[in-house]
């Protein structure tokens, strides 16, 4: 038995800020103007209405899929943004969906998604379950810091100007033939500090301050290059798979110049890579799903989903779609 992927579907808000509008929006220390999309080479980002919830995002995206997820017998809400602490926010979905099936929440920063996917595989091949929607709704622009007093104040804030506001779905079913044929993962978790939202939790539970991104770009790149590129190599060596063999390679995007080097170093050509970072900004863990449905993937298509999330953590899955 193999957990096949069947539909995959993503929903962007309407509203959009400019890389330009980003920085008008800030008050008290000027950045210099251009500087966030001449370092990260995004153009626009998504922003969601103030009347809408990390789970209307998904929701929206969930009635995408074919048959809206109807027959799901689980749903796993995949997501670094929640709608509250408590309860999981998959109820929330499941509520606005009618769905009455088994729920529970998945999180791991920008890889909450790809690992909602290996929670689902897990479960179908184990004959729990048949029919898994796995869904995010990201919505970082509620953690932004809009009133910066100091260079080292904006350069702390800086990942929160390069997030996007997206929802993103993806249906799974039970099959005998085609699905995920390999997925691997890793963390190096002694990395967790480099990049944080700390508010709303046990540490700092009230306090506003702690409800803005926190994070050392630098340092964050530097553990990225320390734990290395083997696990996505090491999938190519197990599988015995050239990146050609795939129609699509999806790869978290946090900014080009880091996504230019992955691409060198794990050799893989532009013409499989799907770049969505300068139009849509960092999508969290909407960021796969969204480049799989913008390349129109679907039946008989090879993918390769390569994620990179906070805390920090690395995976790669290989399907037949």
């Amino acid at each position: 038995m193999k957990a096949r992927i069947t539909g995959v579907a993503a929903y962007l808000p309407e509203r959009s800020m400019t890389s330009g509008e980003v920085e008008s929006r800030i008050e008290g220390y000027v950045p210099y103007r251009g500087v966030i999309e001449r370092m990260t080479g995004i153009r626009r980002r998504h922003v969601a209405a103030d009347d809408e919830q990390a789970s209307d995002l998904a929701v929206a995206a969930v009635r995408r899929l074919p048959g809206r997820g109807g027959d799901a017998d689980l749903l796993i809400f995949a997501s670094a943004s929640q709608d509250m602490v408590e309860p999981a926010t998959a109820h929330i979905v499941a509520a606005k969906l009618g769905l009455t099936c088994p729920v529970f929440d998945v999180k791991n920063a920008c890889n909450s998604l790809l690992n909602g996917i290996q929670v689902a595989e897990a479960l179908i091949r184990s004959g729990a379950h048949r029919r898994v929607v796995v869904c995010s709704g990201e919505m970082p622009s509620r953690a932004v810091r809009w009133r910066v007093a100091s260079r080292a104040q904006f350069a702390d804030a800086f990942a929160g100007y390069t997030l996007s506001d997206a929802g993103a779905a993806v249906l799974l079913a039970a099959d005998h033939g085609r699905g995920i044929f390999y997925r691997a993962f890793s963390a190096d978790s002694t990395a967790w500090a480099v990049g944080t939202l700390p508010g709303g939790g046990s540490a700092h539970p009230r306090d506003p301050e702690y409800s803005y991104f926190h994070g050392d770009g630098r340092r964050l790149k530097e553990a990225f290059e320390l734990i290395g590129p083997d696990l996505f190599l090491d999938a190519l060596k197990h599988t015995g798979l050239t990146w050609e063999d795939f129609s699509v390679v999806a790869v978290h995007q946090v900014a080009m110049p880091y996504l230019d080097v992955l691409a060198r170093a794990l050799g893989i050509p532009g013409d499989r890579l799907v770049v969505t970072l300068p139009e849509h900004g960092n999508c969290a863990s909407a960021t796969l799903p969204l480049q799989l449905a913008s390349a129109g993937a679907g039946p008989g298509d090879r993918v390769a989903l390569l994620g990179l999330g906070g805390g920090i953590s690395l995976g790669v899955l290989f399907a037949d779609l």
